[in-house]
């Protein structure tokens, strides 16, 4: 085993373009591990081999068994207190090893500095990759932004570059760029003035929409690395995947700089053929059939926090800036509902928001009910002065002769929430937004939590 990428946040563009790193006479073998929650299998979680399909449950199985009698000894060296988390980072780079992988793509769980997946020596790392400092996971991490950036600068090996996503805050660079300079790392950053980026729009002539992109690389400082990549077409949607194809085209520069053979052809089918389930996912006609609707396009994205929440809006605006919309929104517990609310509700406006519930990992104590969810996005919509009507519980068969005067009633926003399944959840919605807007073919957003998308996603497979 070769060479490693340490990251945190998410960066699913890098492990494609890593995928696809070849040219006729040259192929890498790839084990690429995105430490994340899964949405439908925990094999989502280690993707092997050129195609970026989970692992296979028989070779998941198999390694298991392989090193249970470890892992057994382990827990009781730690007296128990091994996690979840680390298990499955100890069976991921058991199977580095076990595969011989020339590359592999590991993401951060928590942090970085005392992270599980904090063990690679600067000698097989590539290069250090850290996208984003936003404010997840707060109390876990020193209670501020600025201690954050501390844990996770702390993938940061000497000698190895750094590349920066961003933008960041002045704060945070400098805390970042200063463990670079003590580490004696280059740094490379996306938002370096090298860099041009030109969002040419959006297409959805078919079920696959994309975005068109321009991608203009000349860094010079630190590293030199240099590509031109016109109309590159993302699948992964707004403004900040943009961001993120740049970090992932400059960690794999990176590897080109360090004697791979990484061609311009092979980064550009890398970020063209990265798709992840629950972000900013447009279900299908066939698929919003099977939820028993119609008429109606539907988005799922997994935001949680505000920052998430900002780039959701944003892609709103640029795939359906005219269109009415509606919100299904689900949380758990330990989010900030009032700022997540705040954010959706600063951009364009939506008709409907529609509070439920979903079960989420770690039991009933991190589920927010419907109801609490709602007093929150109640004192959003009466902080920002927003005209609203509030219905209650359920929807319109609730509501008597709600339908007929909705419209004429005008109010700037309706607010809900329904206990049940979140496919009854979308056709209330549904109803509401049709009730609102005299019938308009509009857009439903599922988002607040990956687990309301799991849910979605696992109700299509039934």
């Amino acid at each position: 085993m070769d060479t490693f990428f340490g990251l945190v946040s998410g960066l699913e563009l890098l492990s494609a373009s890593v995928q696809n790193t070849s040219n006729a006479s040259y192929l890498y073998w790839v084990l690429l591990s995105i430490i994340c929650p899964h949405l439908l299998t925990i094999r989502e979680r280690i993707s092997l081999g050129k195609k970026g399909d989970p692992v296979s449950a028989e070779a998941l199985n198999h390694l298991f068994h392989r090193v249970k009698r470890i892992i057994d000894t382990s827990i009781e060296l730690e007296n128990g207190s091994l996690s979840h988390f680390e298990v499955l980072t100890a069976l991921a780079f058991a199977l580095f090893a076990q595969e011989n992988v020339d590359i592999a793509v590991v993401e951060a769980g928590l942090g970085g500095a005392r992270d599980a997946t904090n063990v690679l020596r600067s000698s097989g790392l590539a290069a250090a990759v850290i996208t984003t400092i936003g404010e997840e996971h707060l109390a876990a991490l020193g209670g501020s932004l600025e201690g954050i950036a501390m844990a996770k600068s702390g993938i940061i090996k000497r000698g190895r570059p750094l590349v920066m996503g961003g933008p960041f805050k002045t704060n945070i660079e400098w805390i970042l760029h200063q463990k670079a300079s003590l580490m004696s790392s280059p740094v490379v950053s996306a938002c370096d003035p090298g860099i041009q980026t030109i969002l040419n729009g959006f297409e959805r002539k078919t079920d696959i929409p994309y975005q068109s992109c321009d991608i203009l690389i000349q860094v010079e400082k630190d590293l030199q690395l240099f590509i031109k990549l016109y109309d590159v077409r993302l699948r992964m949607l707004g403004y900040h995947q943009l961001q993120n194809a740049v970090t992932a085209t400059c960690a794999a520069l990176c590897l080109r700089n360090q004697g791979w053979k990484v061609s311009d052809e092979s980064i550009r089918a890398g970020l063209e053929h990265t798709y992840l389930l629950g972000r900013c996912q447009f279900l299908t006609r066939e698929e919003i059939e099977m939820i028993g609707l119609s008429g109606i396009s539907i988005l799922i994205d997994g935001a949680h926090t505000e920052a998430s929440a900002k780039g959701l809006s944003d892609t709103i605006r640029m795939t359906y800036p005219d269109a009415p919309w509606a919100l299904v929104v689900a949380m758990a517990s330990d989010k900030d509902h009032l700022a997540f609310a705040r954010q959706l509700l600063s951009g364009r406006l939506p008709k409907v928001v529609l509070l439920t519930e979903v079960s989420i990992g770690g039991g009933k104590s991190r589920m927010t009910s419907a109801s609490s969810l709602k007093d929150a996005w109640i004192q959003a919509v009466m902080d920002l002065g927003i005209k609203f009507c509030d219905i209650g519980m359920g929807g319109l068969e609730n509501q008597s002769g709600f339908s007929n005067g909705l419209s004429e009633y005008g109010p700037d926003l309706i607010i809900g929430c329904q206990v049940g399944s979140v496919e009854d959840s979308m056709k209330i919605a549904s109803q509401l937004l049709a009730a609102s807007t005299e019938n308009q073919s509009g857009l439903i957003v599922v988002t607040g939590s990956l687990h309301i998308i799991s849910s979605v996603l696992a109700s299509l497979r039934r």
